[in-house]
């Protein structure tokens, strides 16, 4: 199957993509490699998923928002490239806050992992890194970077 074919087998569909919120691009583009600015839980300009894990965000909605983030990931770089011309994803990072003892990152940030296995079969696996921040824009409880590698 294909990525267009696993999102609609999974039920999903591409959000629109966001405009940056600044003097930046949303993906760039050097050689190979595309780098994917960080994409928060906006699903067609309607923010989603505001707060801090742990206390206004639950740890499954904090799913829900990591996968959300993954989708707009994935608009962005199907509408800047094209889903069809990735060879993978190398890399993401992922941002959250949390509030007091919550420490369920790993499982939040399975809501993205999980997502670009399931969309983009053996081209979703990836290494990631996961931080825990103060602030996000626009209170937002998560946040995803990514790159890809594309086919030459």
């Amino acid at each position: 199957m294909n990525p267009q074919e696993n999102l609609k087998a999974l039920g999903l569909s591409l959000p629109n993509v966001s405009t940056p919120g600044g003097s930046y691009l949303s993906v760039n583009v050097r050689a190979n490699i595309a780098y994917i600015a960080i994409q928060f839980p906006i699903y067609n300009e309607e923010y989603r998923y505001q707060g801090q894990l742990g206390k206004e965000i639950s740890t499954k909605d904090g799913v829900k928002a990591m996968e959300l983030c993954a989708l707009n990931v994935l608009a962005q770089i199907n509408q800047k490239v094209g889903l069809d011309k990735l060879e993978g994803l190398n890399h993401i990072d992922i941002y959250f806050r949390s509030f007091g003892n919550w420490d369920d990152s790993p499982l939040v940030a399975n809501g993205a992992s999980e997502l670009f296995v399931k969309v983009l079969d053996e081209k979703g696996q990836h290494t990631r890194a996961i931080f825990g921040v103060e602030k996000l824009p626009r209170n937002f409880s998560v946040g995803l970077t990514a790159s890809f590698t594309l086919n030459t």
